[in-house]
């Protein structure tokens, strides 16, 4: 017989962070097949970025030279060090003690098990049990992508063969790596990898690095990687093989006709999929559009009755602060479901994916929210545009900086910011006051002439951009 719960929790990502104080007292059931805290905090977003920092030093100190600092010995690095401060120091006991917590709650029942729907809210575990809710929220992210060639179609580290879920846990940095895939993962790897000495050879099978990019920024940046590591454009595998010594041999196919590519390490990074398949959500009355992500409307609702959804399997962005916000609509909506929403906000919640923005730490960053140039023209938008370069600014001529631009587009009438589009250092932060300004409404001309820039801080690269836009207000004396 099922057992009954008042809440289904499926992922402990996002979903974990469900469990409002508004929400404790009811009978809730968490389901999670691997470790505690999801893709960001083990095997994403945190740990990729401690990855980074270190990555960051040591090409910081191969640069110096252009700013008068020579290093006069080399830099070392030690691979188990700069691991074991990400996970064992720090990653895997947040983990640990976050399903620690969750077990210790009197009204919470963990379940350790996959799960798939066999019904309406109706869930079948992997350990042989059947649990029932009055409300279920799907939460259970997204997987890896792999390729379909023998050797490369599954992971195995024992033969080194990697995503992004085990190559940050390898026992030691191999000489040669090759990374097949041009988005954020793979280029946030290269740099990583190529930084700390190994021979990363990336493989994209498009023209450019970070092609969804705007088309100045993703040409640039496929520029300024070629100059650090190997990059095979318009290039796909085709086969590979490996020989008794453990040596990879990618067969591939590109511009050049067919070559080959030696590697130690094969990392496959070429996108992640969206789990709702895996879980039958379609046999619990869960549709999924074409790319095979859970449907939802804008409070997070599924086509279920009862039944939410909220990041990497319900969203394309598969970005860990729209999973944040969508975790936070949704334990609103099933406060306001369940009666035990506060008094002052007793309304259901709409999510707000007006302005979404992303990053890629890569070298140098990579930042931007709304519409591309081309997305732009092709849905007929009227807009003007300026784009900045970092060396213009006095900060960026300290940097020495000779490649970092920032594009804004704007409403050629209201000044309205439409997007922006950042190459250079600390773009994820520079970018954040035009965030802010598209989402509060703010005008160009406001944002940059109604408060004080720092002299000579980097973000005089935003009042410069903004106040380059051919802008009716902008013409105005202050």
């Amino acid at each position: 017989m099922a057992r009954h719960h008042d809440l289904i929790i499926i992922g402990t990502g996002s979903g974990n962070s469900l469990i409002t104080p508004e929400l404790e007292g009811l009978d809730i059931a968490i389901v999670e097949e691997g470790t505690f805290g999801g893709t960001c905090l083990n095997v994403g977003c945190i740990p990729t970025k401690m990855l980074v920092l270190p990555a960051d030093r040591v090409l910081e100190s191969r640069e110096a030279q252009r700013l008068g600092v020579t290093i006069s010995r080399d830099v070392e690095v030690d691979w188990p060090a700069i691991r074991d401060r990400i996970f064992a120091d720090r990653i895997d006991e947040i983990a640990a003690g976050g399903e620690r917590y969750r077990r210790s709650q009197d009204f919470v029942t963990v379940y350790a098990a996959t799960a798939r729907f066999v019904g309406e809210r109706r869930l079948a575990l992997s350990t042989g049990e059947e649990i029932t809710a009055d409300r279920v929220v799907v939460a259970a992210g997204s997987r890896a992508d792999l390729l379909e060639i023998d050797g490369l179609d599954r992971v195995d580290p024992d033969r080194s063969v990697h995503t992004s879920d085990t190559v940050m846990r390898m026992d030691a940095l191999p000489r040669r790596m090759a990374i097949v895939g041009g988005g954020f993962v793979a280029c946030e790897f290269a740099h990583v990898f190529g930084s700390l000495g190994v021979e990363v050879t990336q493989i994209q099978r498009s023209a450019h690095l970070l092609r969804a990019e705007d088309a100045e920024i993703s040409r640039r940046y496929t520029e300024l990687a070629r100059g650090h590591h190997d990059v095979r454009l318009e290039t796909t595998v085709s086969g590979a093989t490996r020989a008794d010594d453990g040596t990879w041999t990618l067969h591939l196919k590109g511009l050049d006709g067919d070559t080959d590519v030696e590697a130690d390490a094969v990392l496959v990074a070429i996108g992640r999929t969206p789990n709702g398949k895996r879980l039958d959500v379609e046999a619990g009355g869960i549709e999924l559009d074409d790319r095979g992500v859970v449907v939802v409307d804008e409070q997070q609702r599924t086509t279920a009755d009862g039944v939410w959804a909220l990041g990497d399997v319900a969203n394309a962005w598969q970005l860990k602060h729209v999973a944040n916000h969508e975790a936070r609509v949704v334990a609103h909506n099933i406060a306001v479901d369940t009666g035990r929403a506060r008094e002052s906000d007793p309304k259901p919640m709409d999510a707000d994916h007006r302005f979404v923005p992303h990053a890629v730490f890569g070298h140098p960053q990579v930042a931007a929210f709304g519409p591309t140039r081309a997305e732009l023209d092709e849905a007929q938008t009227p807009y003007v545009s300026y784009t900045q370069s970092f060396g213009d600014t006095a900060y960026g001529w300290a940097l020495e900086d000779t490649t970092g631009i920032l594009t804004v587009y704007a409403d050629p009438e209201t000044g309205q910011l439409l997007a922006a589009h950042c190459m250079g250092p600390h773009a994820s932060t520079l970018i954040q006051p035009l965030i802010q300004a598209a989402s509060f409404g703010q005008d160009a001309h406001t944002v940059a002439r109604g408060q004080y820039w720092i002299h000579p801080a980097l973000a005089e690269v935003v009042e410069n951009a903004l106040l380059g836009l051919d802008l009716p207000a902008n013409d105005q004396v202050d």
